[in-house]
């Protein structure tokens, strides 16, 4: 028989050349990397070379465009198969240098796809579900923006390949759960269904029915052969006029191809070796060189990657004859701009919360923060699990976004914490939508990988996280957070808020709005607190992390610091040391983070030269030690709480001004 070479190249190719260069590319770059997943790539090759080649609607030329299809690889370990798509079809920026350094370091192919590496990388994948349930996020933003602007502007489909350990991950369950309930019928995700894991067969852990399951979260499922062509086409047809989403369980052989290794889970988590890749090019009919892609194949896939632009032109007409007030919305809500009055409304409400000396639980001055602007910003979609009622996150004028209602702004995420964090990420990744939600400190443990991508993708997404300490009182140990700070300090770029007063709840929401690419947790009380700051400042003094509250006009022998709720206590120690003829300051510590960005300068004047330094803070000591390196009086919580009234707690645990006032005078 004689090999491709030798035949006439006077026919296009076919598809199974199509999908081989996915597989070889992919293939190749795991061996030179000696590191890498080649099985499924080589396995969902048909599937991705159908999606790209008839179905999916995008731009190489114009990768952001706003109104293309959403491909999302939650299996992220299988990173070569989307690098291999974004070079095949010419997208800026993927070259083939990169793909021959997968997984080095400086190259844009890292192991796992990471987003803002290359343009088509809609999303960072590679713990398991993560991904899935930021397509929902991002199937969520396309229904409301296609209820706000209409669907000649947005009209598209998220889709997502998902493997057995994707829909393993319990993530998967709340994300998939909601999607179904919600009807989004623009989600269509291909199951990866080999049947494999690393440790073997996935039945060696799983014996469910997966279809069945999500039949039962009222998905649309469809049954196929996943190296099928046909009946992949049909399929994806067929799901894009469900009216619910849809699961195409796409059954396949993990290798392809690959003579020894097909079907094993040898071919998951490690290279083929070159033996086992002469053989599998012999099977497959591929006889190029490692890297090597025909000019014919990469011709017809630069082809397929053209394949949209008279939808993209039709679209660039629409979006030019929208009205001119319209498309300036539509254009600020999609660039992350903020309305223009946001600022003075946050303004005006600090002042007028310094005047009237407003004392309130820090959760209700984030509710009145909420009422303020909600009706100004109509890109913020709020939600909380199952806590609206103690998050204080539902605006009066805020209505519930259902399946009946996409132009809403309030999703009841129901109690399901992690799926939440990580479809606010899809939301914010989709652009044009501003997500926040609620949950208690305590259950941020809950969403912490999500949390934690948030802050790696530099996502403007908004955790509002209550009940912060022992002062939430009797629900007990249970639910009142010791650690839960001093976790979500350790994670880089993102924003950990613990307010005061109703004026630094203000200035929190302020940074969190303005911080396009840093993720914020704003630690809200239980409790109430009175209004420390009764002098109006319209400067942001939250944006400093640290600033003094209370200041002495000589040096002070003792300087105390203090977040949240404890401030309050701070300014009361104060007192009773004048009462001592001992000179005190006291500076609000409202963010940790915001503080380690300020100059030397400022940062050595609020640590100042003190003979004593406190720390007060009802959580974990950890962090502190930056802001108070030496010389320093921990009050701290180092075991867990109790279940009593918050007035007792904090008795019990010595963290009223009294006991603090005592082991200040006998350090001193």
């Amino acid at each position: 028989m004689p090999t491709r070479k030798q035949q006439k190249l006077n026919k296009l190719p076919t598809h199974h050349e199509m999908a081989n260069a996915i597989r070889f590319l992919s293939i190749d770059a795991v061996q030179k990397a000696n590191s890498g997943h080649p099985g499924l790539p080589m396995g969902m090759a048909d599937v991705s070379t159908v999606l790209f080649c008839k179905y999916l609607k995008f731009n190489p030329k114009d990768p952001n465009w706003d109104d293309r299809d959403r491909f999302v690889l939650s299996a992220g370990h299988g990173s070569m198969l989307l690098y291999s798509l974004l070079y095949l079809t010419g997208y800026k920026g993927s070259s083939l240098k990169d793909i021959i350094n997968f997984r080095q370091l400086n190259s844009r192919c890292a192991g796992h796809p990471e987003y803002g590496h290359l343009k088509g990388i809609e999303t960072t994948t590679g713990p398991l579900g993560q991904g899935f349930a930021n397509a929902v996020g991002m199937a969520i933003a396309e229904r409301k923006l296609s209820k706000d602007f209409g669907s000649k502007i947005c009209d598209h489909f998220t889709y997502v390949i998902a493997s057995d350990g994707d829909l393993m991950e319990g993530i998967s369950h709340e994300a998939a759960s909601l999607a179904g309930h919600l009807k989004l019928k623009k989600l269509i995700v291909f199951f990866d269904d080999n049947g494999i894991s690393i440790d073997g067969p996935v039945s060696l852990s799983n014996s469910e029915n997966t279809v069945n399951r999500f039949k039962a979260y009222q998905w649309n499922t469809i049954s196929i052969n996943g190296h099928d062509q046909n009946q992949i086409s049909k399929a994806i047809s067929k799901a894009q006029k469900s009216n619910k989403p849809t699961l195409i369980a796409c059954k396949t052989q993990i290798g392809f191809g690959s003579p020894n290794k097909q079907g094993k889970s040898s071919a998951h988590g490690s290279p083929l070796g070159l033996d086992e890749i002469e053989l599998t090019k012999a099977k497959l009919g591929w006889e190029y060189k490692p890297f090597e892609i025909p000019d014919d194949i990469k011709s017809e896939w630069l082809i397929a990657g053209t394949r949209s632009i008279g939808k993209y032109k039709k679209w660039k007409s629409n979006t030019n004859k929208m009205k001119s007030n319209s498309k300036k919305e539509y254009v600020r809500r999609i660039n992350g701009k903020l309305p223009s009055n946001i600022n003075k409304i946050l303004n005006d409400f600090k002042k007028d919360c310094s005047n009237k000396k407003i004392a309130k639980a820090t959760r209700q001055s984030s509710e009145m923060v909420i009422n303020q602007i909600s009706s100004h910003m109509p890109e913020l979609v709020g939600g909380s699990a199952d806590l609206t009622g103690s998050n204080n996150t539902k605006a009066s004028d805020m209505k519930i976004l259902n399946a009946n209602n996409y132009s809403g702004n309030y999703i009841y995420y129901g109690i399901r914490e992690h799926g939440m964090a990580a479809i606010m990420n899809g939301i914010a990744l989709h652009k044009g939508v501003i997500p926040f939600s609620g949950t208690f400190l305590i259950f941020s443990d809950y969403c912490k990988p999500s949390i934690r991508l948030s802050a790696l993708m530099k996502q403007r997404v908004i955790y509002v996280f209550t009940h912060d300490s022992i002062g939430l009182g009797e629900d007990g140990p249970t639910h009142q957070p010791i650690e839960q700070l001093a976790g979500l300090r350790s994670i880089p770029n993102l924003n950990v808020f613990r307010p005061a007063d109703s004026v630094e709840t203000a200035e929190a929401w302020q940074i969190s709005l303005q911080s396009n690419d840093t993720p914020s947790a704003i630690a809200l009380t239980r409790q109430s607190l009175p209004t420390i700051r009764e002098k109006h400042v319209d400067k942001n003094l939250t944006a400093f992390g640290a600033y003094e509250i209370q200041k002495s006009l000589n040096k002070p022998r003792v300087s105390i610091f203090a977040s949240g709720s404890e401030v309050e206590i701070a300014l009361e120690v104060s007192k009773l040391l004048k009462k001592n003829k001992i000179k005190s300051r006291v500076i609000s510590v409202p963010c940790l983070d915001k503080f380690e960005e300020q100059t030397s300068a400022y940062k050595n004047k609020i640590i100042g030269d003190s003979d004593l330094n406190v720390s007060i803070e009802a959580g974990s000591d950890l962090a502190w030690e930056k802001l108070c390196p030496k010389n320093r009086l921990s009050i701290s919580m180092n075991t867990f709480g109790a279940s009593a009234p918050y007035k007792k707690l904090y008795e019990y645990f010595g963290i009223t001004p009294q006991k603090i006032y005592k082991k200040i005078i006998n350090k001193i």
